[in-house]
């Protein structure tokens, strides 16, 4: 059973997530509309905020006082608590989101369950698909980080019959320029992946042994000054956009 919170310590791990982890416009737009004209919306797992709209009021939830310390000012504080119980009555809010948390859940059900009570419009859910994870290159370089990931990820199906009677799943485009720093938003800027502060800021490094990361870092270092990352891959480089693993899931009561 995973613990309270999730199976990811963000207490002790969780530094720099606000900086890294920016929102990007256009995942955020695919959000923001399938909110449709929601007033009132719930964000569980809120972390520092990312994909919460600005134009309507948000109630914030959050276990990890490392991650609501790094909500801007801009922002509505965050309440401890969890997706498992929240602290609201049936039908409270307009709607309800969870970004790329859902797989943390220590119970994922009793979660999202406890989404579809308390909307009374769409449940959105933005969720990794473990089963288009192997097609992304960093397979070739750390496919513990893959599988473990893919371990993790509930199957979006299971979690689209969970949150309404009807859903809608949409694959989600990433850009090369995209701000918000996840392991696939870097399809074509591998150097990136180098970056210690980049990693820390991606939950999947830490169920790696600490000596497959470095493993990791020697390999791609030394395929991307021989050129042999860019002889396989190099054509992501100016490739516009990626098919990756996220899914926004709707669903309605």
């Amino acid at each position: 059973m995973k613990p309270p919170g999730g199976d990811f310590d963000y207490e002790a791990r969780g530094a720099g997530y606000a900086v890294i982890r920016r929102p990007d416009p256009r995942i955020e737009a695919l959000v923001h509309a399938a909110l449709g004209d929601a007033r009132t919306v719930l964000n569980v797992g809120a972390g520092a905020g990312s994909y919460e709209p600005s134009d309507r009021h948000v109630i914030a939830i959050e276990p990890a006082a490392a991650m609501r310390a790094q909500r801007a000012l801009t922002r509505v504080p965050a309440i401890a608590g969890f997706a498992e119980a929240l602290p609201l009555d049936d039908g409270a809010v307009d709607a309800a989101m969870a970004m790329m948390t859902v797989h943390q859940w220590s119970d994922l059900d009793r979660g999202l369950a406890e989404l579809r009570r308390v909307a009374r419009g769409p449940v959105v859910v933005l969720a990794g698909d473990g089963d288009s994870l192997p097609r992304y290159w960093l397979n070739d370089y750390a496919p513990d980080l893959i599988a473990a990931e893919r371990r993790r990820y509930p199957p979006i199906g299971h979690i689209a019959q969970r949150i309404g009677a009807t859903a809608e799943v949409q694959a989600v485009p990433i850009h090369l320029d995209c701000a918000d720093g996840f392991t696939e938003a870097f399809y074509g800027r591998p150097e990136r992946l180098l970056d210690p502060a980049v990693r820390r800021a991606q939950s999947s490094w830490g169920f790696l042994a600490e000596d497959a990361e470095a493993r990791f870092v020697d390999a791609l270092s030394a395929d991307l000054n021989s050129g042999r990352w860019d002889a396989h891959h190099g054509h992501l480089r100016t490739q516009p956009t990626f098919e990756s693993s996220m899914r926004l899931i709707v669903g309605w009561a």
